[in-house]
């Protein structure tokens, strides 16, 4: 078949399905020309999942005759100055929008410009362009998109349900409005109104609130960070408030909305220590910079961006979070407060059941050899205390510190404290669990995990893929206080271990370790797993459910979570303790 030219409608076709991949992309474009034509009021209505009709409605600036003539023209565009595509300071700039949905749909437009005696519109179906007229269309622009897609039946066919086409497009609209809290935002489909957020001024924070709720309102700290030109602002979420996925992560470049691995990375690092991997934290971050250091015109969706300095601005993220968790973090979301309230008001509470007085000893290393007996510690250091005594045997303490004094211990596991103006509750093992993690953290980056010499070396035998998984990372390891050195083609020589772990069996250790490190082989995957190794000693060696502690005990671990980071949640992000306040407690009891 010789070579041709493809008919200029096919070419648009094609064409527009790089601009136009769903609806919601149609509705992101049209509101991107909205506010870029300086709209405070944008009005969006869609039916059938955006499939039968969009419509928005602003009252920007508007067009006259020839500047609507030319906007369904392809690669015509008001927003690049003097072609300059290194100083881009609108959202649209492609000049690719309008055309594009109107090569695929059918396609309204009526408008009017600032001052002009009357209004035009055009129609443009199917990339047929129907011809200009007159219009009384009183202010801004009007847009109608019906029938998308019945142009390309291919698309239409891939398109999900309508229920899944609304809900992208709550999230497009709702993505945008969070940046642009000068504007009204507002959203209905066929069931009804959606959304109406009212205009915010300047005040972005209250934007944020009307979109992700009070509620995250009550669970969220405030980030200002800045670095060489590169200025970092917004909310982020406690580690005990998160989600299943990363949906409620908002990030913003200018002004524009972006999905860019560089910051999923680096919101995942910076609450590496505080979240198990299959939990996210909610994030509304604002990334301010010079126009001419990224690049915006990396992908026709325009969601992608790329820094001239990457390194730069994920440090700025990964640092201001990290430092802000580590001085926020001891509060634990109020929601798991008001959870237990709810139990209890369902009178499903946890029964109190007193511990008999015993004498136990420290809780066995996960790695400690058969017939190992664990010997007893006098006092509560990183390893798990001994417990000897009852909490209401011990004289009375005034509740005056943040966690208050240990009054009695549940099922020898929650341990319950009094506050001045309330109780908290406090799961011992998690709570344990994140000081001893700390502790090794804090060890490492001082001198490096203390350790302790193995009189006899032990010889651990492994398959290829676990000595390929250890041999890169030997240095890394001997921070932790892991010793290692290879003997032969398939055996480690352990030579010193962790002096926190006690007597270890070696051959389990080592294994897991391995097993760690094998499910990441880059650099950056190397040191999360290193943290994950810490974290799974300090899992394995913390004060057990179960355990029986004795009051100055129990008011020990509560301290050291005073003056601990992270202290609210434990490695995997549960909870530490619940707060619940004298007033909520008087509500059980009708006093309020």
């Amino acid at each position: 078949m010789p070579v041709r030219r493809l008919d200029p409608l096919l070419v648009d076709r094609i064409a527009a399905g790089e601009v136009v991949e769903r609806p919601a992309s149609a509705v992101k474009e049209l509101v991107e020309n909205a506010l870029d034509a300086g709209a405070t009021r944008i009005d969006v209505a869609v039916e059938q999942g955006g499939k039968s009709l969009i419509r928005v409605i602003d009252d920007g600036s508007g067009m006259d005759a020839r500047d609507l003539t030319l906007a369904i023209e392809r690669h015509a565009t008001s927003k690049i100055p003097d072609g300059d595509l290194t100083s881009i300071a609108t959202l649209g700039f492609r000049g690719e929008a309008l055309p594009s949905i109107a090569a695929v749909a059918d396609l309204t437009i009526e408008t009017r410009a600032m001052g002009a005696p009357h209004g035009c519109s055009i129609r443009v179906d199917a990339g047929e362009k129907r011809g200009l007229s007159a219009s009384n269309w009183p202010r801004g622009t009007k847009i109608e998109a019906r029938a998308l897609f019945a142009a390309t039946p291919a698309r239409l066919k891939f398109l999900k349900t309508e229920r899944t086409e609304t809900a992208a497009i709550v999230d497009v609209v709702k993505r945008l409005a969070m940046a642009h809290p000068q504007a009204r935002f507002s959203l209905s489909a066929d069931s009804g109104a959606l959304f109406d957020y009212p205009a915010c001024g300047d005040d972005s924070a209250r934007r944020i609130f009307q979109i992700l709720g009070e509620e995250f309102a009550a669970n969220a700290f405030r980030l200002e960070a800045e670095r060489e030109g590169v200025k970092l602002s917004g909310l982020a979420g406690l580690p005990t408030y998160s989600r299943g996925n990363a949906q409620m992560q908002y990030v913003y470049v200018n002004g524009r909305p972006v999905r860019d691995k560089l910051f999923a990375g680096a919101i995942r690092a910076a609450y590496l220590d505080f979240l198990s991997a299959d939990r996210h934290p909610i994030v509304a971050l604002f990334i301010e910079c010079d126009p001419r250091s990224v690049d915006v015109n990396v992908h026709p969706a325009k969601a992608e961006v790329r820094f001239a300095d990457p390194g730069l601005v994920r440090g700025l993220v990964v640092g201001a979070l990290k430092q802000t968790l580590a001085e926020k973090s001891h509060r634990s979301a109020d929601t798991n407060a008001r959870a237990a309230i709810d139990v209890l008001a369902r009178g499903n509470g946890a029964q109190y059941r007193a511990p008999a007085p015993a004498n136990w000893s420290l809780p066995r290393s996960p790695y400690a050899p058969a017939g190992f007996e664990d010997q007893p510690q006098a006092a509560f250091e990183a390893g798990a205390p001994m417990a000897d005594s009852r909490a209401h045997n011990a004289p009375a303490q005034e509740p005056e510190s943040p966690l208050g004094a240990a009054r009695a211990q549940l099922h020898e596991t929650y341990i319950i404290a009094q506050t001045q103006d309330g109780l908290v509750i406090v799961d011992q093992h998690a709570a344990h669990e994140r000081i001893v993690y700390e502790k090794l953290k804090r060890q490492r980056e001082e001198a490096g995990v203390a350790r302790q010499m193995l009189l006899i070396p032990a010889v651990v035998e492994l398959d290829e893929s676990r000595m390929n998984a250890l041999a890169p990372a030997l240095n890394e390891l001997a921070a932790f206080g892991l010793a290692l050195e290879t003997f032969g083609p398939g055996a480690m020589l352990v030579r010193e271990t962790p002096a926190l772990l006690g007597e270890v069996d070696c051959k389990r250790l080592v294994e897991d370790i391995a097993d760690i490190l094998a499910e990441e082989g880059d650099a950056r995957g190397l040191s999360r797993r290193l943290d994950h190794v810490l974290a799974t000693c300090a899992c394995h060696h913390s004060v057990r459910a179960g355990r029986r502690l004795s009051a100055p005990e129990m008011n020990a671990l509560l301290r050291e979570m005073e003056t601990t980071p992270g202290a609210a949640q434990c490695n995997h992000g549960r909870p530490t303790y619940i707060e619940l306040k004298l007033a909520d407690i008087e509500k059980l009891f009708g006093r309020r």
